[in-house]
């Protein structure tokens, strides 16, 4: 049995908001152009530094050993987690907006007050403020996609321009580690799996070490085929043909024999590889594949037979290169209404889900069946540079894809800001909560940067216009190029809200006693 401790009333609350104040001054310290990094010692091994301005990290970094704080902590990494895996971006402002609403809550409520209705309160408004941010929302196009990719990349330049030239030419993103200090990136025009060819018998361009099919037949399947002799009804009409045939299955050591020694003969040109990843992904990707080539997914778990495969079953490509560990798939135009279908099926299901690998997993299979993949390799000097560097361009890509999505703000808080002054009029104690938050933004920004909140908010007049705190001027946010999206910006607000109002509206606390700890 585990013994618990309770705190109510006051007591618990002054732990929760002890929690997040720690939480929130480690991350709110990055945000913005002038924000500042971060050191995190790692949990895993001695010696072992992060470097960091991402607030996403910053904050799953946080453990404390104060059970009560740690809730609070916990909560306020929840919010943070929830606006990256559904807007890619926005961490940082989500915890300075909750951390915000907190404060406010303090200041304005009294004993008076009803809890409940200005946690209604707060909740109504933040939709009125979302509502007011749509209206504010413009779409993204030309010069702003790369000015989305500059700022949420940390105002670095060439990664902005990287970053912007990849979604110029291919609708989605993936980004992985590079093998040396080189940061680049490569487009795939195509659909690309992460498997090469199982035996060099197959290559046919020994200078390239590719082994390269043009116009061929694609069998996708998931069973281990043990004999050849199994595919007679396709390898007969193929071979008469002069044809050539991607097999993608396990072959057992007989049947990758007799392949081998018919390939080398001359008598078939073929390949085979395995299929792509593990478990359900394997499943999923093949069914990608399946539509993509117009072919039949067969498949163990419904007990298809490989015997009675005919021509019409198979896949068709215009070209497939296959080489040692990848294998690219040029996909003929006459399927394109079939994928159309099929990736608005899987947009459908990256709006259903909540898991954000889930979801990562998903937008790769989109941006693999689009016939376009970018993927940008990041390198650097270090193992501590290249994470902090991979942190960036992965919260930009993300941004950058729900920019495309919903459209930009001005940058800088100052999109919150004229919300703020947008509820200022309805001046009850909600209304008093929600105006101080919305404020927030816009003045860690300042203060991160150096400036006096109220004097700059002094020099600023119209609407979109702000104050640039890395090239020291005022003017119209859009047109400078300091921009948020509005989806990450919509859903910091709502997620922020979510963890304030929860706190606000908590009256006990139950914690588990920690092993050198007794009972109060």
């Amino acid at each position: 049995m585990i013994v618990k401790e309770i705190h109510f009333g006051d007591d618990g609350q002054k732990k929760l908001k002890s929690g997040i104040k720690k939480i929130a001054g480690a991350v709110k310290s990055t945000l913005g152009a002038r924000g500042r990094t971060v050191l995190i010692e790692s949990e895993n091994h001695v010696g072992g530094i992060t470097v960091t301005k991402d607030g996403v990290t910053v904050a799953k970094s946080i453990n404390l050993y104060d059970p009560t704080e740690n809730l609070a902590v916990m909560m306020m990494r929840q919010a943070a987690d929830k606006t990256a895996t559904v807007a890619g971006d926005g961490t940082t402002t989500s915890i300075v907006l909750a951390e915000a609403i907190i404060d406010a809550a303090d200041k304005y409520l009294t004993p008076e007050h009803n809890v409940t209705e200005v946690i209604r309160g707060i909740s109504s408004l933040s939709k009125k403020v979302v509502a007011k941010l749509d209206k504010m929302s413009k779409k993204v196009n030309g010069r702003r996609l790369y000015d989305v990719a500059t700022i949420s990349a940390n105002n670095d330049n060439e990664l902005g321009k990287m970053i912007g030239d990849a979604f110029s030419w291919v609708p989605l993103v993936t980004v992985e580690n590079s093998m040396n200090s080189e940061t680049r990136v490569e487009i795939i025009n195509g659909m690309r799996i992460e498997r090469g060819y199982t035996s060099p018998y197959f290559v046919t361009d020994q200078k390239k070490q590719e082994c390269v099919l043009d116009n061929p037949y694609v069998l996708i399947c998931d069973h281990e085929i043990n004999n050849i002799s199994n595919l007679e009804k396709v390898l007969a009409p193929i071979v008469s043909q002069g044809k050539s045939l991607l097999i993608i299955g396990n072959l057992g050591p007989n049947a990758l024999q007799t392949l081998n020694v018919n390939v080398y003969q001359g008598k078939i040109k073929a390949c085979n590889i395995i299929p792509p990843s593990f478990g359900y992904r394997q499943k999923d990707l093949l069914k990608d594949l399946a539509v993509a080539l117009g072919g039949t997914y067969f498949s163990e778990d419904t007990g298809d037979d490989l015997s009675i495969i005919g021509l019409s079953d198979l896949g068709k490509a215009s070209k497939i290169i296959i080489k040692k560990d990848v294998t690219v798939f040029m996909h003929h135009a006459d399927f394109k209404d079939d994928i159309d279908r099929h990736i608005a099926d899987l947009k459908a299901m990256v709006d259903q889900t909540d898991n954000k690998e889930e979801k990562d997993f998903i937008r790769e299979r989109i941006a693999n069946i689009s016939g376009g993949v970018g993927v940008i390799y990041v390198g650097a000097q270090s193992d501590i540079e290249q994470k902090e560097k991979r942190d960036r361009i992965d919260d930009a890509v993300y941004a950058v894809m729900a920019a495309l999505e919903d459209g930009i703000l001005p940058g800088g808080g100052v999109a919150l800001s004229e919300c703020a002054a947008m509820i200022y009029d309805e001046f009850d104690v909600a209304a008093r909560i929600m105006h101080d938050a919305l404020l927030a933004p816009f003045d860690q920004i300042l203060i991160n940067a150096g400036k006096k909140p109220t004097e700059i908010a002094m020099g600023i007049f119209d609407k979109g216009h702000g104050y640039d705190v890395k090239g020291e001027r005022f003017g119209d946010m859009i047109k400078m190029g300091i921009i948020d999206p509005t989806k990450v910006t919509k859903n910091a607000l709502l997620n922020a809200v979510s963890v304030a109002t929860t706190i606000m509206s908590t009256n006990a606390i139950i914690t588990n006693i920690r092993a050198d700890e007794s009972p109060k």
